[in-house]
């Protein structure tokens, strides 16, 4: 199941069209993180429209329910070079293929939106498994938050309606991934690398890598049975 997850919104009428774009391309589950207005008063209820029962339907839940997602993927317009890691992207697009042979219906994923104003902030970014963009004007990059969902809504309901080839995966679980990620952890701080710094690095590149990776279960135990052999 892809849930799109809203990060203190503040605005009732933009968790309304958020709402409305979610019933435009076939999604359902919404979550308010923090939520900074009430999503049931009026201004929410006419931007949804129709989308009335996915608004009546949205939970309210506080920081901690992210961690509760198989894969989490974070969506900002501040997008880094390659040398900071967490916020170098996949485009929308390329997100879209990623997520096309996959049996969304074993995995819990998040599709992560900022604060209107803010967007999402570094600690969050550093929850996602990786983050999207969408390709945007450099001289004004951000994008509404209602307009920014559709457009990744869009390329995922585009995607869904190709053909597939080939079986759907089932990926690993967030406990598998958090148990290979420590262990390769537990290899890269008996490595010989000469700083602190470099070591995070290369944390951070591995994580990066399983997110973005959506390894099958056969995929991750030969990865557990490397890095054992590493350690």
């Amino acid at each position: 199941m892809i849930s799109i997850v809203l990060v203190e919104s503040q605005w009732a009428s933009h968790v309304g069209a958020v709402a409305r774009s979610m019933a435009n391309f076939g999604f359902s589950d919404l979550v308010l993180i923090n939520p900074l207005c009430d999503a049931k008063e009026l201004d929410a209820v006419k931007r949804a429209k129709h989308a009335l029962p996915i608004l009546k339907k949205a939970k309210v839940k506080d920081a901690s329910y992210l961690k509760k997602f198989d894969t989490l993927v974070g969506t900002t317009s501040r997008v880094g070079t390659d040398f900071n890691i967490p916020r170098s992207p996949l485009s929308a697009e390329d997100l879209a293929s990623v997520f096309l042979p996959l049996d969304k219906k074993k995995q819990h994923i998040g599709l992560l939106f900022g604060r209107e104003g803010e967007g999402l902030h570094n600690d969050e970014i550093a929850l996602c498994d990786f983050v999207v963009t969408i390709p945007s004007s450099v001289k004004y990059p951000a994008l509404n938050l209602s307009h920014a969902v559709a457009v990744v809504l869009y390329e995922l309901f585009k995607a869904s309606s190709r053909k597939k080839v080939g079986e759907s995966i089932t990926p690993i679980g967030r406990a598998e991934k958090n148990r290979l990620l420590a262990l390769i952890s537990q290899v890269i701080d008996t490595a010989g690398f000469s700083t602190l710094e470099k070591k995070e690095t290369q944390k951070k590149v591995w994580k990066r890598l399983i997110g973005k990776s959506f390894l099958s279960k056969r995929e991750a135990f030969a990865l557990f049975g490397f890095f054992r052999k590493m350690k």
